[in-house]
């Protein structure tokens, strides 16, 4: 086992399944049987293929690869990466450059164009538009490539949003180096501002006067301008929105959506409450817990409120995350994403008598397989993102054992790399690893969320200054 990778109490019979599946890992790419790509050649094979697409292959990647095993699915990848070097991770994936969606379809389109899958599931918001695309020209069921075009865009989304009439707070638009003194009369105070493009809370500041608007747009801007995001090449990183702030409690809706009648209806999976207060001035997610402790009239609200938005945004098809604000004044959107909750939190879900883990529930959505009926497990569950404390170079976790022994911990993962750097939030998106509980009661699954990540002690060493070779930046 690698430094920093940590694994405990996972389900028998899926650990088993998982190292049929898994051969190895490779930075944060995962290497897969050769079984698991034996769409790309084998085209007499009878069996259902599914395309994922991601920006990398890791952690969520090797339960799709378990899931597929288990269904006797042709499982196949396309990631972000050099398509100048012929398969330099051996995992058999199609090379694809996510921010050039019409290239990178037409890419999928040429490599299955005489055996297509039976359908494309997209991991993250940066796939998305691809899979839509690639989904449209393969006549593949999916969403409609100008809904995926909208949810990608923060701005457009709101537009799309308020033109339904949903509430939407106020909000402006405008460039990172356009002079704030000239948009300073449109701004809401206090107001959220954040990149148009970016995910997982990168970039979004609370800023409740002028001061603080201006020194948050400047520390966006100098996030904006670094190698590490420069490098995603977006489009949608030339804009920045400044909307006003809504306060409230913050919830988070999984669902799939069915399109077998004229219209999409959306079948609600989970309803995940945030019981910690994102106020700011930073919205580093932490606890997810279901089911949601809401009233029953207020989680009929959401839902239909998210039905409400997904016709507004036009999805038709696939996973559905979405994210709102619940105060006195209604049912506020945040996000709705078509795509399903990221990282490792889908851990937290298990579904039908089997307990059958979330990346086989969708799996057998996208091959045609039997899915409806495979409900949510009775127990409550939650996942704590581990939020990082501050910015350096991370060099170990103490007290593992004593978080593991707090009753209801089902699982710990350290998925930060020993001795890599680590940004805190806002300048980072990834956390130090999660925390997965089950209970009988969702107040008694964050106790133990609580409580665990209580004993966990993170030690990190301050980063030396060192000069970008290309941009020249000091960091």
């Amino acid at each position: 086992m690698r430094p920093g990778m940590h694994y405990h109490k996972l389900n028998a019979s899926y650990e088993g399944r998982l190292r049929a599946a898994v051969v190895g890992v490779g930075g944060d790419r995962v290497l897969l049987q050769a079984r698991s790509m034996e769409m790309n050649t084998a085209k007499s094979s009878p069996r259902v293929g599914v395309l994922i697409l991601s920006s990398k292959l890791g952690y969520q990647a090797r339960g799709f690869a378990a899931a597929a095993e288990s269904l006797d699915i042709d499982l196949s990848f396309g990631t972000d990466r050099c398509h100048q070097i012929d398969d330099p991770w051996g995992d058999g994936a199609i090379a694809l450059r996510f921010e050039e969606p019409a290239i990178a379809a037409e890419e999928i389109v040429r490599h299955f164009a005489s055996a297509p899958p039976a359908a494309i599931l997209a991991l993250g918001d940066r796939p998305t538009v691809t899979a839509a695309l690639a989904s449209e020209r393969l006549g593949l069921p999916g969403n409609p490539s100008r809904a995926a075009e909208i949810c990608r865009d923060k701005i457009l989304q709101r537009e799309a949003l308020r033109e339904a009439g949903l509430l939407v707070p106020e909000f402006a638009a405008f460039p990172p180096r356009q002079p704030l003194e000239e948009i300073l009369s449109r701004i809401p105070f206090p107001c959220v501002v954040k990149p148009a493009g970016l995910s997982a809370s990168q970039g979004v500041i609370r800023a409740d006067g002028p001061e603080e608007f201006f020194a948050a747009v400047r520390r966006i801007r100098a996030l904006l301008e670094s190698p590490e995001i420069q490098v995603q090449r977006e489009p949608e990183l030339e804009r920045l929105l400044a909307e006003a702030y809504i306060p409230g409690e913050e919830v988070a809706l999984e669902g799939l959506l069915d399109a077998s009648g004229e219209e999409a209806t959306l079948r609600p999976l989970a309803l995940f409450d945030k019981p910690d207060p994102l106020t700011g001035p930073y919205f580093e997610e932490s606890i997810y817990v279901t089911p949601s402790r809401h009233t029953p009239a207020i989680q009929e609200a959401i839902l239909e409120t998210a039905r409400e938005a997904v016709r507004a945004l036009g999805l038709k098809w696939g996973p559905v995350h979405a994210e709102f604000r619940v105060n006195e004044q209604g049912i506020w959107p945040i996000e709705i994403a078509p795509r399903s909750i990221g990282g490792l939190c889908s851990r937290a879900l298990r579904f039908g008598p089997e307990s059958i883990p979330f990346e086989e529930l969708l799996l057998r959505y996208a091959a045609g397989l039997p899915s409806q009926g495979l409900e949510r497990e009775e127990a409550a569950s939650g996942v704590m993102m581990i939020p990082v404390p501050r910015s350096g170079i991370f060099e170990r976790v103490e007290a593992l054992d004593e978080a593991e022994a707090v009753p209801g911990i089902t699982e710990i993962r350290i998925t930060a790399r020993l001795r890599d750097f680590v940004a805190a939030w806002p300048e980072g998106s990834s956390y130090l690893g999660f925390l997965f509980a089950r209970a009988a009661t969702p107040a008694q699954a964050e106790a133990a969320l609580r409580e665990a990540h209580s004993r966990l002690r993170f030690v990190f060493s301050p980063r030396l200054p060192v000069r970008h070779p290309l941009s020249g930046t000091e960091r």
